[in-house]
């Protein structure tokens, strides 16, 4: 009776930890979706980053600033990174937001709001210009000269890290940082397929 109870609780016990392997495996492949969701959501990021950040501006020929004061707040506040697209300057409108040299040939910036439009003596047309968080327009008119580009858009508080990279670094940094994407985001797609083929050959020996 003895060896018959001790088989009969052997042979439960071993019941149980069958039991308590198959309970575990629905947590495992939880845990291993909510990674996967998680890679998938990290690749959209870092690809989404790359196309605003990198390749639309250097794709259209834009040139990227960083916002350094308030005037333009707040919607436009320190920090926010500025995508500037070439235009003519026939084009421009009322309400643009233009960035434009403080003086003509010098390296100087600022990006204000068109709130009007003027003439020279000469005739040449110029623009008024006026910061949104400014109480009155700028001083000087902007000739179509010192114009660099208008607004294509504006990602906030990124500008931050490109001013820390430096304006000499920064074609570089960009370089390496749409390399350092791309690579991510094969090896995320590498892993993903890997791990869908181990699943399927597990799939199969059982």
């Amino acid at each position: 009776m003895y060896f018959a109870n001790g088989r009969l609780s052997g042979s439960h016990g071993t019941a149980v930890g069958v039991a308590g392997s198959d309970a575990a495996k629905p947590v495992r492949s939880g845990w291993a979706t909510a990674g996967q969701f998680l890679n998938l959501v990290v690749l959209v990021i870092a690809v989404f980053a790359a196309l605003v950040l990198i390749v639309v501006p250097k794709a259209t020929g834009s040139q990227t600033y960083t916002v350094l004061t308030n005037s333009m707040a707040p919607k436009y506040s320190p920090g926010t990174f500025m995508v500037m697209k070439p235009v003519s300057f026939d084009e421009l409108m009322y309400g643009d937001i233009v960035t434009f040299q403080l003086h003509s040939g010098r390296p100087e910036v600022e990006t204000h709001r068109i709130v009007g439009f003027g003439a020279t003596q000469e005739g040449e047309k110029t623009l008024i210009i006026k910061g949104d968080n400014n109480g009155a327009n700028d001083a000087d008119p902007v000739r179509a000269l010192q114009v660099k580009g208008k607004l294509f858009y504006a990602v906030p508080y990124v500008g931050f890290v490109a001013n820390a990279l430096g304006n000499a670094d920064r074609d570089l940094w960009t370089k390496v940082a749409a390399a350092g994407l791309i690579g991510y985001g094969a090896i995320m797609i590498f892993r993903s397929v890997r791990r869908s083929r181990n699943r399927d050959t597990q799939a199969e020996a059982a």
